[in-house]
C-alpha cells in the first residue's frame, strides 16, 4: 500500500513553477507535551495545479491547510507560499491568495450583496460584484440575508469571497460539503475553469469522487502524516484488483489455479464470505484470462462474476484501517 516517493517518480512532481512548498511541517496544540495534529508532512503544489488533502476525521488536514494559509505558525518545519512565509510576511501573501474556510462566519443580517460589497472592499482588485454572485448560482438571491440562506447556499457564498480578489492560489476547505448534487456539478466546473486561468488550488474533501474528478495529485493522510500520494492513478495502483464469484457446489478453493498477480487480500477484507469467493491480483486482465480458460475447461459456471480494478475509497479504507504510520514526502 505504501510507496517511496521521489522528485522523479512520474506524475508526482509539479509543474513548474512551484507554487506552495510544505517542508517537514508539524503543529501541536498545547505546548511541548501537548497534542502534535501534523507530523513531519512534505508536498509541492505547481501552478496551475489541484493537489487534494484527503484523510480520515482528525487526520490533520485542517491543521495543515491553516499553517498554508498562513492562519498560524508552525511548531515545526517550513511553508512557502510564492517563495514567502505566509505567517510572516501575510501582507504580502494575502494578496494573492483566496481562502474558503468550513465556515465563513460571515455578519448573519447582512444580505448577499451587502456581504460581498463589504468583503470586495477589503480586497486591493477585486471582480465585479454582480460577475462573481453569478459564477456561484447567488445572484438572485442578492437582497437575501446570510441568516436565511440555506447551508449550501451559505457555502457558495463563502466560494464567492473566497475568489471575489482574483487569487493566484486558491485554498478549499471541504468547499462542497452541503451541496446538492447539481450545485456539487457546478463549483467543480467553475474550479475546473479557474484552473485552466492557471490559478493553483489546495483542497481538502471527504466526497472520494471530488478528488477523483478534479485532482491533478491528492495526498491521504491519517494521524497527522501523508500515508500515500500521487496521482490518483498511481494511489490506486498501490491496491490490488479483485474479482469475485460464487463458488461451483463441490469445488474446493484449494483446486483454483494460481492466478497471475495474485495478492492476499487486502487488511479487513474476507476473501470468502456466504459461499462467494474474491480474489485479489495486480494483474487484473491476466488473472481473469486465465481463471475463465480454467472454469470453461472444466465446464463450471462462476455464477456473479464481477471483476474490477481497485477504486480510490478502497486505497483510501486501507490507509484508514491500516494504522497508516509511515510518512509518505511529495515533491
Amino acid at each position: 500500500m505504501n510507496q517511496t516517493m521521489t522528485a522523479t517518480d512520474p506524475g508526482l512532481a509539479p509543474p513548474d513553477p512551484t507554487v506552495v512548498q510544505v517542508t517537514d511541517l508539524r503543529r501541536r496544540y498545547g505546548g511541548s507535551g501537548g497534542f502534535e495534529a501534523v507530523r513531519g508532512v512534505s508536498f509541492s503544489v505547481g501552478r496551475g495545479e489541484l493537489f487534494a488533502l484527503l484523510g480520515t476525521n482528525g487526520a490533520g488536514k485542517t491543521s495543515t491547510l491553516e499553517l498554508v494559509e498562513g492562519l498560524d505558525r508552525p511548531s515545526g518545519g517550513t511553508v512557502r507560499v510564492f517563495g514567502r512565509d505566509p505567517y510572516r510576511d501575510r501582507a504580502a501573501v494575502r494578496s494573492r491568495t483566496g481562502v474558503m474556510l468550513q465556515e465563513g462566519g460571515f455578519p448573519a443580517d447582512l444580505t448577499v450583496a451587502e456581504t460581498a460589497r463589504m468583503w470586495a472592499g477589503t480586497l486591493p482588485d477585486p471582480q465585479p460584484v454582480d460577475r462573481v454572485l453569478e459564477l456561484v448560482d447567488l445572484r438572485h438571491r442578492t437582497r437575501t440575508q446570510v441568516k436565511q440562506l440555506s447551508g449550501g447556499e451559505r457555502r457558495r457564498l463563502d466560494l464567492a469571497m473566497a475568489i471575489l480578489g482574483r487569487p493566484d492560489v486558491l485554498f478549499l476547505d471541504e468547499p462542497t460539503t452541503g451541496l446538492d448534487p447539481e450545485s456539487r456539478h457546478n463549483t467543480w466546473q467553475l474550479v475546473r475553469a479557474l484552473l485552466v486561468d492557471g490559478i493553483t488550488v489546495l483542497l481538502t474533501t471527504h466526497y472520494l469522487a471530488e478528488a477523483a474528478e478534479l485532482a491533478d495529485r491528492l495526498a491521504i493522510m491519517h494521524r497527522g502524516r501523508i500515508v500515500t500520494a500521487g496521482t490518483v492513478d498511481e494511489v490506486v495502483a498501490t491496491h490490488p484488483a479483485r474479482i469475485g464469484f460464487a463458488l461451483p457446489d463441490g469445488l474446493d478453493p484449494a483446486e483454483l489455479p494460481a492466478l497471475p498477480g495474485a495478492q492476499p487480500p487486502p487488511v479487513g477484507a474476507p476473501a470468502a464470505t456466504g459461499g462467494r469467493l474474491t480474489l485479489y491480483t495486480d494483474a487484473l486482465q491476466p488473472a481473469l484470462t486465465a481463471l475463465l480458460g480454467w472454469a470453461n475447461g472444466r465446464g463450471l459456471e462462476l455464477a456473479g462474476l464481477d471483476a474490477r480494478a481497485a477504486s480510490l475509497e478502497e486505497a483510501f479504507l486501507a490507509v484508514a484501517q491500516s494504522g497508516g504510520s509511515v510518512e509518505e514526502e511529495v515533491r
